[in-house]
């Protein structure tokens, strides 16, 4: 089991990774959530043991971004020193698999990220959402507001590399990269494809879900939920 410890109380994280470590498990260590956080999403984990508490991001918000931007289902497992049901409510609505309160017994610990790690290498659906929109990656299903809509593999490709993306920006280089690797296609192949994802998934809908940045690229985002 590879676990990922974000914590910056050096002690407790020291001793879970050395408990976890004498157990025969690889152990990897964050003492602040920005660090964590892109530990988080550039490896692959089995488990993540996450404090609630943490200099410069706060356990809340890193495994709201892991969820909701990186689009990483690592299970997390969170500590606090607080019991109140608020403070577990909160952890949970972050994306949050399980919960416990400092102090907490080392054997215990273990047990439940073995149970998180196994859980975590189940089945699971592949489903990128943005507004209305879904894309199963498993069915190749694409829908927007209930409605079934019909993409040709190249406008798939595209789909899935700005949703996977969002809300950031992908320059037309990466897109190309992407859909077509090291043989490039011819340079107005790119805009074609786009113009003819946007009159598949936005014309026929009140809201625009792809953007434009004139001279880098394109983006796929719900402009009620990110500023512009």
């Amino acid at each position: 089991m590879r676990v990922l410890v974000i914590e910056d109380n050096n002690d407790i994280a020291t001793n879970i990774g050395d408990y976890l470590e004498d157990r025969g498990h690889v152990v990897d260590f964050a003492g602040d959530g920005v660090t964590g956080l892109h530990l988080a999403v550039v490896n692959d984990f089995d488990v993540v043991v996450l404090d609630l508490t943490l200099p410069g991001m706060d356990g809340i918000e890193v495994c709201k971004k892991l969820r909701s931007e990186a689009h990483k289902h690592t299970p997390v497992l969170m500590l606090t020193a607080r019991d109140a049901l608020e403070q577990k409510l909160t952890g949970f609505e972050s994306g949050a698999d399980d919960y416990m309160t400092k102090p907490f017994a080392l054997q215990e610990l273990a047990a439940r990220l073995e149970v998180l790690a196994r859980r975590g290498k189940g089945p699971r659906s592949r489903v990128l959402k943005i507004a209305d929109l879904t894309y199963n990656l498993d069915t190749l299903v694409v829908t927007r507001g209930g409605q079934s809509i019909q993409l040709n593999p190249i406008g798939l490709k595209l789909l899935q590399a700005l949703m996977e993306a969002s809300p950031s920006v992908v320059t037309r280089q990466d897109l190309e990269q992407k859909v077509w690797g090291e043989e490039l296609p011819d340079s107005d192949s790119l805009r074609v494809h786009i113009h003819g994802l946007r009159a598949a998934i936005d014309k026929p809908f009140d809201k625009p879900l792809i953007h434009t940045r004139h001279g880098i690229g394109y983006r796929m985002v719900d402009p009620d939920a990110v500023p512009a």
